[in-house]
């Protein structure tokens, strides 16, 4: 699964914190822009499945902001995926999920960024709220470091310090611990990050604004960070022995998909005419262009996804489904990750044209891909709000927040698996489509509750699970080698 490129020694940090927050996000980005406004190419990473966080870490550092998560992936990715992102950078900082010993529920450490620091033999440096304690401090810091002893707790910054008093008192308590205080950030030092019901607004909606929070970021961290002591202490990480994760490899050791395709159900019905410059049928010598959702609605994407497409012998073409009122020329298949279409279902809905063309692409047995919005995207109506109708379900808002992962197995043949695959998923919305599967589910899924969730329909795999394809790299290619023959 990994190819050319060492995993190496790049220096490394993991920037984690006692609880959900701490303020480990405002660290983790603005170490990332102090570091790269002084010239360093950083990598950036995320721990765990977010995508809001990544977007962040894009801006401060202009590089793709990636996930290592083990639970998605596999412990045994996070080294080459950490590597892949890494190549060519000269530090890598790795912001954390939760609190640092916190992982997938009820499975011990995996999927913690303490499992992740020990993978990637990386310091961490632990972001603490110290806004409400003093002495406790020491205790609290104490009980982190002696927890988990392959877990090497390397410096502590101080967060939400009130005064100057009230740092002399933190570092003095500090000093029996002996874990040295590499950072202290003031209690009125605020930068505006807003926030709605699934976390951060994505840096794909705010634009302007997005990159005057992170300048601030990284001005606080410049300011209250000892960021040479920082730069040490990543370059006190153990080496890595491995290669880089690689798409076209990839490809090459995953089992090739069954060939005739499976039955993917009933024939669909003939599409109807598409317009002028719409989707038009594929040579066998002509590219294979997999139109891959984008823009505000869309902005949740693992960047191995497209990879893997473009290695599988796709063209990726993004597409605003906000803005553009056709997909890209040529078009075989649709890729709709997640985002927050519900926050812009007028726009979309106002789109009528596109919504059309998606509609007959589908229609005509092409392949099209959608996770969680991509889902409330291809149904009827949200919030009473016409969508693309592929399927016969209708999605709203709720109260009630789905989160967690989710072990499935696919229920269905389809254009991404055939039945029987197992995968791991994750789950977050405040969104309900109903009915929640069709009569050909897309996966069954065992916890929380065993259920089924999802629809394939002809050549449509519509799905609330975010799947990992670099987990199961067979999927991108099954994909891209129903778009040559369907």
């Amino acid at each position: 699964m990994t190819g050319a490129g060492s995993v190496g020694s790049v220096p490394r940090l993991v920037i984690a914190a006692p609880s959900s927050g701490s303020g480990k996000t405002t660290v983790a980005t603005g170490l990332m822009a102090a570091l790269s406004a002084r010239g360093m190419a950083v990598s950036p990473h995320k721990v765990g499945p977010d995508y809001i966080d990544p977007g962040y870490h894009a801006l401060a550092t202009g590089r793709v902001g990636r996930n290592l998560d083990a639970y998605l992936c596999g412990t045994e990715l996070v080294a080459p995926l950490f590597a892949h992102g890494a190549r060519g950078c000269d530090i890598a900082v790795v912001e954390g999920v939760m609190g640092l010993f916190d992982g997938a529920a009820g499975e011990g450490e995996l999927a913690s960024t303490a499992q992740v620091a020990k993978v990637l033999r990386a310091p961490v440096v632990l972001v603490v709220d110290a806004s409400a304690q003093a002495r406790s401090v020491a205790a609290l810091v104490h009980g982190f470091v002696s927890f988990d002893p392959e877990v090497r707790v390397g410096g502590v910054i101080l967060n939400k310090v009130g005064s100057e008093r009230h740092e002399g008192l933190l570092r003095e308590a500090l000093e029996a611990v002996g874990v040295p205080v590499l950072g202290v950030l003031r209690r009125g030092a605020r930068v505006e990050t807003p926030a709605r019901h699934l976390g951060l607004v994505p840096v794909a909606e705010r634009a302007a604004d997005a990159v005057a929070a992170v300048d601030a970021m990284g001005a606080m961290v410049a300011e209250g960070c000892d960021l040479a002591g920082l730069v040490a202490l990543a370059s006190s990480a153990g080496p890595l022995v491995g290669a880089a994760w690689d798409a076209d490899e990839a490809l090459v050791s995953s089992p090739p998909p069954p060939l005739p395709f499976p039955s993917l159900g009933a024939a669909p019905p003939d599409p109807p005419v598409g317009r002028p410059g719409g989707p038009r049928p594929q040579t066998p010598d002509g590219p294979t262009v997999v139109a891959l959702a984008g823009g505000p609605a869309f902005s949740f994407s693992y960047a191995e996804h497209a990879e893997l497409l473009t290695a599988a012998g796709a063209e990726v073409v993004t597409f605003d489904p906000l803005r553009d009122e056709e997909l890209p020329e040529g078009t075989s298949g649709v890729v709709i990750g997640g985002g927050f279409p519900e926050v812009y279902a007028s726009e979309l809905s106002a789109n009528e044209g596109l919504r059309k063309q998606i509609a007959e692409l589908a229609a005509s047995g092409a392949p099209v891909a959608a996770e969680c919005a991509g889902l409330l995207y291809l149904c009827r109506e949200l919030d009473g709000m016409p969508m693309c109708g592929v399927l016969d379900a209708s999605a709203r808002m709720s109260e009630r927040l789905t989160l967690g992962y989710r072990d499935a197995v696919a229920v269905s043949d389809s254009v991404l698996a055939a039945a029987g695959t197992r995968m791991r998923g994750h789950e977050f919305h405040r969104t309900v489509v109903e009915p929640g599967a069709g009569d050909s589910p897309a996966w069954g899924v065992r916890a929380p509750e065993r259920r089924v969730e999802g629809f394939v329909v002809g050549g449509v795999h519509a799905s609330y699970l975010h799947t990992h394809w670099a987990s199961a790299p067979g999927v991108a290619r099954r994909f891209v080698e129903r778009c040559r023959t369907s």
